[in-house]
């Protein structure tokens, strides 16, 4: 079982999207857990704060080192022993997140996400108390919540037995460094949209010749840089 520990401001955020659909489903089967911890239970003072003006002066606030290293700490100690597992800062400065990562980190046993907010975190959390920093893309988002999330549905649907059909997660995008081939459904003809003949014919080699062409031609069209 892959245990996700989510370190955040925010708790309920996370609420509806984790009890949803597959992932509420591989918890129920007990191929995941995920725990949600307030970052706020580690601060000492009254306002439970969290962040801090940055030393040196300028914009906006940085969120302090003593409450994610005791967080860090605490979560650690409860683990079990022995186990793989990663600090996973996610920040807009990390390494761009995708299919092979997430094919690595789907093989741990625990995974620590800690999600940046404000103008970010102090540098000695990601010096001291980080495995490694991801990013989803070249933009700046609210906070790492949803980063959280899309990290966490992403490596939890590569888990054996969360997806019903092994076949869904072998042919889907990026599994083969290409694009997802085209899909058609009934009905066969719509508005005089039609489905293609070779997917009525029943010839399953053909069928995959096309669709891995397909694939190839979508895949240079969109997204030359995965062909590289």
């Amino acid at each position: 079982m892959l245990q996700f520990d989510i370190i955040t401001i925010f708790p309920d955020i996370f609420d509806s999207y984790f009890n949803e659909s597959i992932i509420k489903r591989a918890q129920k089967k007990k191929l995941v857990k995920i725990n949600i911890h307030n970052l706020r239970k580690w601060t000492l003072d009254k306002h439970k704060t969290v962040d801090d003006k940055p030393y040196g002066g300028g914009a906006g606030m940085v969120m302090k080192v003593e409450p994610t290293f005791k967080a860090i700490s605490e979560i650690k100690r409860s683990r079990i022993k022995n186990q793989e597992s990663k600090i996973i800062l996610l920040t807009p400065q990390g390494k761009l997140f995708n299919q092979k990562i997430a094919k690595r980190l789907s093989k741990l046993k625990q995974i620590i996400l800690i999600c940046g907010h404000y103008e970010g975190v102090d540098e000695r959390t990601r010096k001291y108390l980080v495995d490694e920093e991801i990013s989803i893309g070249d933009y700046v988002l609210t906070g790492g919540e949803l980063p959280a999330m899309i990290l966490s549905d992403t490596i939890i649907r590569l888990i054996p037995g969360v997806v019903g059909k092994k076949d869904s997660v072998k042919y889907e995008s990026f599994e083969k460094g290409l694009l997802d081939y085209p899909q058609y459904t009934r009905p066969e003809n719509f508005k005089g949209w039609k489905v293609p003949k070779i997917l009525l014919s029943g010839n399953h080699k053909k069928i995959q010749e096309w669709r891995m062409k397909k694939a190839i031609e979508k895949t240079k069209k969109r997204r030359p840089d995965l062909l590289k």
